[in-house]
């Protein structure tokens, strides 16, 4: 999958908004792909000729799957609502004024306070999602480094020996 229909997918599942752009997103996507490495332990890379995300495997290029997508755009959204609560938390410090009444007119504003609780909360709830795909790509989607020992031939032992002790037969003795 390419790095801008990642962006654009991020782009249309915020809602389109207008203070962000999918070159923007793309860009972000392409300078933290080692986050990416370092949340679900793999080798992704940037390619410098195409700017696209691939990875070595068994000395194939392969390409980004569903699943590490899933979670690339999870952390995009993250940082999302992260600015989103920054911007929050600033205005909210200077507007002190919620509603103004006069001549029996009433105009009332968002509380930025609310505001910034509700972004808080959302940014939250998209933290949890996140490294709950984490801890389920890392459960399911991730491949042993080293298998030591030789499972091929089945061993033998004696079930009611116990060694020297109250040991059984298939512990390992540190002495």
């Amino acid at each position: 999958m390419k790095v801008v229909d990642i962006a654009e997918e991020t782009f249309r599942e915020l809602g389109e908004p207008s203070t962000i752009s999918v070159p923007a997103i793309a860009t972000w996507l392409r300078n933290n792909i080692g986050g990416l490495n370092n949340a679900i332990n793999t080798e992704f890379e940037i390619n410098t000729s195409s700017l696209e995300i691939e990875r070595k495997v068994d000395s194939k290029m392969v390409d980004i799957t569903e699943y590490e997508t899933f979670i690339f755009k999870k952390m995009y959204v993250v940082h999302y609502y992260e600015i989103l609560v920054r911007q929050s938390a600033g205005a909210a410090s200077t507007d002190t004024v919620v509603e103004v009444s006069q001549d029996g007119m009433r105009v009332r504003k968002a509380n930025k306070i609310n505001v910034l609780k509700e972004l808080t909360a959302t940014k939250k709830q998209e933290v949890e999602d996140l490294f709950r795909a984490i801890n389920f790509y890392k459960t399911n989607k991730a491949q042993p480094r080293q298998v030591a020992g030789d499972d091929t031939i089945e061993g033998f032992y004696d079930p009611y020996y116990r060694g020297a002790g109250t040991d059984f037969y298939n512990r390992v003795r540190n002495y």
